[in-house]
């Protein structure tokens, strides 16, 4: 991306976390021009040390609210389970005409938690970039992240088609193709691209913990492929990902039943010896991970060394 973006988008952009996503996206904003000035607000003195040390911001704060004043676009990049707070806290400082955005995985509780917190005249336009890696910190961004994947925007049916298109075009030239889909739409699809994974990750290598002392090191000596992919899956941030389940509970149980009996399924065909029903079963999904490719989402985001 880069050269032929003369204009900044926003004069200020406010940032409130700054991990993987948050310090990325701030990377994105330099890169691309797309802010005049970028505030960065954390809740850690710490984190916001490490920011202000890797340059990610032109002003930095713990109070949310000192960080959106003035902003035209503010971010929420932190876990789901502080968004009402956060919103809370920031809600008196945010100008008229302000955009609020976020980069979560559950799209309906940031709705809720965040939409009705927000004075009139300010536009929630709810977005998730669809990247990541199992990294976390502000060290851990990097502005090609969002390369080539999807962005997923859920405004409301009444929100501000500007608003919309200020959001799209920052994912856009953060290099995400942008799709506009319906909040409740977007929780079911992730539950079970995303939040289902996810979950079978930690439980497998959760499992694997409770292993003898001796088989549990053979089991990390001889990790192939698919452990391995487990296990990179695992280490991903828990509490993010324990907001995730308590936010978008309704579609992840919903998918984890149908996986249960599915799993039932095929436990009962080892069972039982039938070998057509396992080959019929693995050759329908094979055409599940053609069509991945055919979609050009099979790289894994690894940050450049």
């Amino acid at each position: 991306m880069n050269a032929a973006n003369p204009q900044p988008l926003f004069d200020r952009v406010a940032l409130i976390g700054i991990g993987l996503i948050g310090s990325s996206v701030a990377r994105v904003l330099r890169r691309e021009g797309i802010a005049t000035e970028i505030a960065v607000a954390t809740r850690s003195q710490a984190t916001l040390d490490k920011a202000r040390a890797l340059d990610l911001g032109d002003d930095y704060h713990t109070d949310p609210a000192d960080a959106v004043r003035n902003a035209d676009l503010i971010i929420l990049c932190v876990p789901l389970g502080a968004n009402a707070a956060i919103a809370q806290a920031m809600a008196l400082s945010l100008k008229p005409g302000a955009i609020v955005t976020d980069v979560g995985s559950c799209k309906a509780s940031v709705i809720r938690d965040v939409g009705s917190q927000l004075p009139d005249g300010v536009h929630l336009v709810p977005g998730h970039p669809v990247a990541g890696t199992e990294k976390s910190g502000p060290d851990s961004g990097f502005a090609d992240l969002f390369e080539g994947h999807w962005t997923v925007l859920t405004p409301e049916p009444d929100t501000d088609p500007a608003a919309i298109e200020a959001v799209s075009e920052m994912w856009r030239r953060a290099g995400s193709h942008v799709e506009i889909m319906e909040a409740a739409h977007h929780d079911q699809v992730l539950a079970i691209t995303s939040h289902l994974p996810q979950l079978i990750a930690y439980t497998i290598v959760d499992t694997a913990t409770d292993l003898e002392d001796r088989l549990q090191s053979e089991v990390i000596k001889y990790s192939a492929g698919g452990f391995r992919d487990f296990t990179r899956l695992a280490a991903s941030d828990p509490v993010m990902w324990r907001d995730i389940y308590l936010a978008n509970k309704d579609s992840v149980l919903e998918v984890l039943g149908r996986f249960s009996e599915d799993l039932t399924a095929i436990q009962r065909a080892i069972r039982r010896g039938e070998a057509d029903t396992l080959e019929e079963a693995f050759t329908r999904t094979r055409d599940i991970r053609k069509g991945v490719i055919e979609a050009k989402q099979d790289k894994i985001d690894e940050k450049p060394e």
